[in-house]
């Protein structure tokens, strides 16, 4: 039973809404640059609407793309991606990513391959960075291996679990994890601090520069006001604004 509940945990079926929006910057359309949205496991480009809306009025251009996460191999999400990659933003002056969760392994393998874009930045929200123990826990369920796919099956902890195979970032890479969670079983299979799927410790990798933890979950910091500011500003200037520097400019 605890199995099954983690599953379902695992395969987001949660619902959650999101309040709130920055102003519209008025930015000439040949001056904007672009950034690529790519979602979690088992999700679609709705679960982005919101950072996709945020990043707009932001002045990005946004390209928020899908993919059949369940239905692939991790290799072959890499090549379908690099497709659309390549056919939406091939001649951008310059092209930022913000992933969340799965979304986030596949950027780091994408980026790991060749590139035919002009890179900016990248943001991964709760990625996996070092596998999740969930996976490991869930390897033998033969429920989880059906809902899941051949993907998230290999998102464990292990040496050649995907995400651990992946190169050092060669980029300029902000991390933000998540400390709160509403999945007590998950966080009970976790080691340490965690957002119900991935843990504070799991997120992070060698090369980051920046790195953040906030106060959400790890389905709801995607509808967070917090992390798509954190988010926007890494963008814009290579680092996390954080409360403090917040605080220090109002003084």
């Amino acid at each position: 039973m605890l199995r099954l509940l983690i599953l379902l945990l695992f395969s987001g079926l949660l619902l959650a809404g999101c309040a709130g929006h920055a102003p519209q910057e008025s930015i000439p359309a040949d001056q904007r640059e672009t950034v690529v949205l790519l979602h979690g496991l088992g999700r679609s480009t709705q679960a982005m609407y919101y950072l996709q809306y945020r990043l707009e009025h932001a002045g990005f251009e946004v390209f928020n793309i899908g993919y059949p996460s369940r239905e692939k191999a991790p290799e072959e999400l890499v090549r379908l991606l690099h497709d659309r990659v390549r056919i939406c933003c091939a001649a951008k002056k310059k092209v930022h990513f913000v992933a969340h969760s799965l979304g986030g392994v596949m950027v780091r393998a994408l980026l790991g391959e060749r590139r035919e874009i002009n890179l900016g930045r990248v943001v991964l929200l709760g990625t996996p960075n070092r596998g999740t123990e969930l996976v490991d826990w869930l390897a033998d369920n033969r429920l989880f291996r059906v809902l899941a796919g051949s993907t998230a099956q290999r998102l464990g902890t292990s040496a050649d679990a995907f995400p651990r195979r992946l190169p050092a970032p060669d980029y300029e890479l902000g991390i933000i994890a998540g400390n709160r969670s509403i999945n007590p079983v998950g966080s009970w299979v976790l080691r340490g601090p965690d957002d119900g799927i991935v843990s504070v410790e799991s997120t992070q990798v060698a090369g980051m520069k920046d790195f953040l933890v906030a106060s959400a979950g790890h389905v709801l910091m995607r509808y967070s006001d917090d992390v798509a500011n954190e988010v926007i500003g890494f963008l814009r200037r290579g680092r996390f604004p954080h409360e403090s520097d917040s605080a220090r400019e109002e003084e």
